[in-house]
């Protein structure tokens, strides 16, 4: 029985077809289709009409496809046999071919033996000729070694240093050539000659030197122009004949220095701290018109004598001041560092430092010190922040380590546009870095008498008074700048003193005197009297404290029915004066702290926090802002008192806002313009102000409103109508009173919006009647189960005490409902877990 079946090619003999005979044909198709084929041929049964033409047509291909393949066949049959004769052909070439390439390296193998023979006695010549050439060369760098030898032990004895210079040079570089040689006796013994002549020339020249400088008969006696030529041939020794000649030349050069001003001598103290460096001058210009020009130049001898003094003057310093440190008092500290400075800056100036730069006698601490600079003009500082360019500010020299209160007045300093390091600053002046604990405790006692004088001037300056101003309204006690203008002053000069643990020893001072500051000077300003014959004690005591929450609890004790004390204009605008006040403080002990950390060392830095002090300052302006609220909410206290007393159950018609609204809005329309224009440089604490205001008054409102027992229906709309009112204003508060109309902020507008939609939903839960109602199902509704459906619909958020105040207010008698504590549960139950 035979069954079709379709022949199939794998993937890649398909693609290859593909390739070699791309066609287009769907008999070609790998994936075709007999049926589909069908149906495209005869889409429907008219078309079988044609199928005897079709069918036809189909024939007539496979007939014409049969007679291809037979013709492919018989061309296939004929290309094998043409192919075969090819091949065979094709190999008698490749044997052919094979053994011509044979003969050919046969050949070239002859060739190159034969090359071979021709230059094997050229390569003999020329290496003959490399050795002879090398030969030569060596004996005559031999012949000039053993020249060189003979002249140079005639020279030497004969002190010829000028005719010595050049022959030394080229023996020292000719027996450089000889380094392979070393293992034959007789170089080895050349160079033993050469090394020991050089070491000869080196003791003759340090035992010149020193018969010339030191020895008592003239005969000894060298002139300057040997001794410079002696120092040129040094140049070519070996590294250590020049440092142990100079060691010894520098030691004599100092040797009277260390005699005169040794620890016995009256000039070694401090207080004669400016003869040493008297000393030095005088010596160098003496050094340098007489015997400078004996060495050569990049030798940097004077220099190196300035360095050996730095020295041995910090080292003898150091010794002294061990021995007599009870007798060290912080200005002659401080007159000795002054002194010691302008002359580490003289040599800085001066000098290059490049005998200094790989030595290892230069600290990081010195490394890091300032550099002098060029003074600019004078600044003053006032309501600016003094530390915006302290890191381009030094003290001017006069000044620059006094630390007396005085200086705060004027201030000069001077702008730094250099940014090169410093070899000298610090060189002698780090021996008194262990004693400047007395620097900084007389800046505690100079701090001291400075917040004394700000504590004068706070008393005799009237209760509002403020005396700095930028024009903008905006106040900032004077005392404040002068703080700073002082810390700064102390900063600079420290930092240019010491980098290390002085520095933490400054900012604890910095941050004992900000804390007394916060609590003398701006808690002391804030106004003591809040009442006739009432004063604010207890308040005062709080502030102390830092209590809000017993600030506002004595605030509202000293309330009474119909006294409405509050502060006068001069007392409120010393409240705003506090708090820009505090506000620049705030900021400026950020800068500081920053400042601070960027002059200490940088294993230090992490220990400079001034964190507690700014929280202070935080909590001052916090407090203060409270003052001015409690004080505008003392103003309205007796309006919401009126409105507790009206009867709003008589009330039989709805007019215009009530009296109590109108009044409530002439204080917000008196005091709110008074404290933004003094808060228009500090627009967030205004806006605050505004929050606090409005999260302390509103609450209070909406529990007078519960005292408006019982009320009517008319009395209920009356209260909503003044509640509006009331809103609208509180909407309006920050640019009340202002020609310019700003938005309020969003976070204002969202408190009032949302406690004062509170109040207007009690009061509409107030009008609603209590009757059943029908739900959407149909069925029936009590009255109070409809009314806490509206109740927690309307208020999702209020407690079960707020719920019966408005069943008061509607004149409900809970005793007598026994179902609405139940009813409000169970629905507030259901609310929550919908939730």
């Amino acid at each position: 029985m035979a069954t079709d079946r379709q022949l199939q090619f794998p993937e890649s003999v398909t693609a290859a077809i593909e390739q070699v005979l791309p066609s287009s044909d769907h008999l070609d198709s790998p994936d075709f289709d007999t049926v589909s084929y069908i149906n495209s041929l005869f889409p429907t049964e008219q078309s079988l009409s044609n199928i005897d033409t079709i069918v036809s047509k189909m024939e007539f291909k496979i007939t014409s496809i049969d007679e291809e393949i037979q013709c492919l066949v018989r061309g296939q049959n004929a290309s094998q046999t043409e192919g075969g004769a090819a091949l065979v052909a094709a190999r008698a070439l490749i044997a052919d071919l094979t053994l011509q390439v044979g003969d050919i390296n046969k050949k070239a193998e002859r060739s190159e033996d034969m090359v071979r023979e021709i230059t094997s006695e050229i390569k003999q010549l020329d290496c003959g000729k490399c050795n002879l050439t090398a030969a030569i060369t060596t004996l005559n760098h031999l012949h000039m070694l053993v020249g060189g030898i003979e002249s140079l032990r005639s020279l030497t004895q004969n002190r010829c240093y000028k005719e010595i210079l050049l022959p030394l040079q080229a023996i020292v570089e000719v027996i450089g050539h000889f380094e392979n040689y070393t293992d034959i006796k007789q170089i080895k013994d050349l160079q033993d000659q050469v090394a020991l002549i050089k070491h000869d020339l080196g003791t003759q020249i340090k035992a010149d030197f020193k018969d010339s400088f030191t020895a008592p008969s003239s005969k000894s006696f060298m002139s300057n122009k040997v001794l410079s030529e002696a120092c040129m041939v040094v140049s070519t020794l070996d590294p250590n004949v020049k440092q142990e000649l100079l060691t010894w030349f520098i030691g004599l050069q100092l040797q009277e220095y260390v005699h005169l001003f040794s620890n016995n001598q009256d000039t070694a103290w401090l207080d004669k701290v400016d003869k040493r460096y008297a000393w030095i001058k005088r010596h160098l210009i003496k050094f340098e018109d007489s015997l400078g020009h004996i060495f050569a130049q990049d030798w940097e001898v004077s220099e190196m004598i300035v360095v050996e003094f730095c020295k041995i003057t910090k080292s003898e310093l150091t010794k002294i001041m061990v021995a007599r440190k009870q007798e060290i008092d912080v200005k002659l500290l401080l007159y000795a560092i002054q002194k010691t400075f302008h002359f580490e800056t003289l040599l800085d100036k001066r000098f290059t430092g490049i005998t200094l730069k790989d030595s290892s006698e230069v600290t990081n601490t010195v490394g890091e010190r300032n550099t002098m600079t060029k003074p600019k003009e004078n600044t003053v500082l006032q309501s600016t922040n003094p530390f915006e360019n302290v890191d381009e500010e030094e003290l001017e020299s006069s000044e620059k380590i006094e630390g007396n209160s005085d200086a705060v007045e004027n201030e000069n300093v001077n702008q730094s546009t250099s940014t090169e390091k410093s070899y000298f600053i610090g060189l002698i002046g780090s021996c008194f870095e262990p004693y400047l604990y007395l620097y900084i405790e007389s800046l505690d006692t100079n701090l001291a008498d400075l917040m004394e004088r700000f504590v004068q001037d706070a008393k005799q300056a009237p209760p509002g008074a403020t005396s700095v101003t930028d024009g903008s309204q905006s106040t900032v006690l004077p005392s404040c700048a002068d703080l700073f203008l002082f810390y700064k002053k102390c900063m600079v000069q420290c930092s240019q003193l010491t980098t290390g643990q002085p520095m933490l020893g400054l900012t604890a001072i910095f941050q004992k005197y900000l804390r007394e500051y916060a609590l003398t000077i701006l808690q002391g300003s804030l106004p003591k009297q809040v009442g006739q014959g009432t004063t604010a004690s207890s308040i005062a005591r709080d502030l102390q404290n830092l209590s809000t929450a017993h600030l506002i609890h004595n605030f509202q004790s000293l309330l009474k029915e119909g006294d409405c004390i509050r502060f006068t204009k001069q007392e409120l605008a010393r409240i705003t004066c506090i708090i820009t006040t505090s506000e620049y403080c705030l900021e400026t002990t950020v800068h500081l702290e920053k400042k601070l950390k960027e002059k200490v060392s940088a294993n230090l830095a992490e220990k400079i926090d001034l964190s507690q002090e700014q929280d202070l300052f935080h909590k001052i302006i916090s407090n203060s802002i409270q003052l001015l609220v409690q004080d505008l909410e003392i103003a309205c206290e007796p309006s919401l008192l009126a409105m507790t007393k009206i009867s709003w159950a008589n009330v039989d018609s709805v007019g215009d806002q009530s009296s109590y609204v109108t009044q409530i809005i002439s204080h917000l329309k008196t005091t709110i313009p008074i404290l933004r224009d003094n808060l228009s440089s500090s627009r967030k604490y205004f806006t605050q102000f505004c929050i606090k205001f409005a999260n302390s008054f509103i609450p209070k409102f909406i529990q007078n409103i519960y005292k408006c027992k019982p009320i009517s229906t008319v009395g209920s709309e009356q209260l909503l109508l003044d509640t509006h009112m009331l809103k609208t204003i509180l909407l309006e508060l920050p640019s009340l009173g202002s020609q310019v109309k700003r938005p309020a902020p969003a976070t204002y507008t969202k408190v009032v919006i949302k406690s004062m939609t509170k109040a207007e939903m009690i009061l509409k839960l107030v009008m609603a009647p209590l009757t059943m109602s029908t739900t959407t199902s149909g069925s029936s509704m009590s009255s109070v189960d409809n009314f806490v459906d509206q109740y927690v619909r309307l208020l999702p958020e209020c407690s079960l005490y707020e719920f019966h105040k408005v069943l008061e207010m509607k004149g409900v008698k809970l005793n007598r409902g026994g179902g609405w504590d139940a009813a409000f549960k169970q629905k507030s139950k259901q609310v929550t877990n919908n939730k």
